[in-house]
Protein backbone atom coordinates (compact mmCIF):
# COMPACT_ATOMS: atom_id res chain seq x y z
CA UNK A 1 0.00 0.00 0.00
CA UNK A 2 1.61 3.42 -1.60
CA UNK A 3 1.49 6.45 0.84
CA UNK A 4 -1.21 9.18 -0.42
CA UNK A 5 2.28 11.41 -0.85
CA UNK A 6 3.79 9.12 -2.88
CA UNK A 7 0.57 8.58 -5.10
CA UNK A 8 0.63 11.96 -5.42
CA UNK A 9 3.86 13.00 -6.98
CA UNK A 10 3.41 9.67 -8.98
CA UNK A 11 0.41 10.88 -10.51
CA UNK A 12 -2.16 7.96 -9.37
CA UNK A 13 -3.96 10.73 -7.10
CA UNK A 14 -5.31 14.06 -7.75
CA UNK A 15 -6.69 16.94 -6.08
CA UNK A 16 -10.22 18.34 -7.39
CA UNK A 17 -10.75 22.36 -6.79
CA UNK A 18 -11.81 21.68 -3.31
CA UNK A 19 -8.53 19.87 -2.31
CA UNK A 20 -10.54 16.37 -2.08
CA UNK A 21 -8.29 13.20 -3.12
CA UNK A 22 -9.81 11.84 -6.70
CA UNK A 23 -8.27 8.98 -7.44
CA UNK A 24 -6.28 9.33 -11.00
CA UNK A 25 -7.93 6.53 -12.96
CA UNK A 26 -11.49 6.99 -12.05
CA UNK A 27 -11.57 10.66 -10.92
CA UNK A 28 -13.96 9.93 -8.30
CA UNK A 29 -13.46 10.90 -4.66
CA UNK A 30 -11.63 8.73 -2.24
CA UNK A 31 -13.84 7.19 0.60
CA UNK A 32 -11.90 7.11 4.16
CA UNK A 33 -11.32 3.97 6.53
CA UNK A 34 -10.21 5.29 10.22
CA UNK A 35 -9.53 3.09 12.54
CA UNK A 36 -9.71 4.83 15.98
CA UNK A 37 -6.56 1.99 17.14
CA UNK A 38 -4.18 2.64 14.09
CA UNK A 39 -1.93 5.90 13.42
CA UNK A 40 -2.84 5.73 10.00
CA UNK A 41 -6.13 6.59 7.63
CA UNK A 42 -7.04 4.43 4.40
CA UNK A 43 -8.02 6.29 1.61
CA UNK A 44 -9.90 3.88 -0.80
CA UNK A 45 -11.35 4.46 -4.78
CA UNK A 46 -14.88 3.87 -4.65
CA UNK A 47 -14.53 2.05 -7.95
CA UNK A 48 -11.41 0.64 -8.57
CA UNK A 49 -10.85 -0.67 -4.84
CA UNK A 50 -7.23 0.46 -4.67
CA UNK A 51 -6.11 2.26 -1.58
CA UNK A 52 -3.39 4.05 -0.20
CA UNK A 53 -2.29 5.57 3.23
CA UNK A 54 -2.16 8.39 4.92
CA UNK A 55 -0.73 9.33 8.57
CA UNK A 56 -2.57 11.37 11.30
Amino acid sequence: MKSVRKALRDGELDKDTYDRLVCGDCEKPLKTENDPNDIKTVRICPDCASEWKEIR
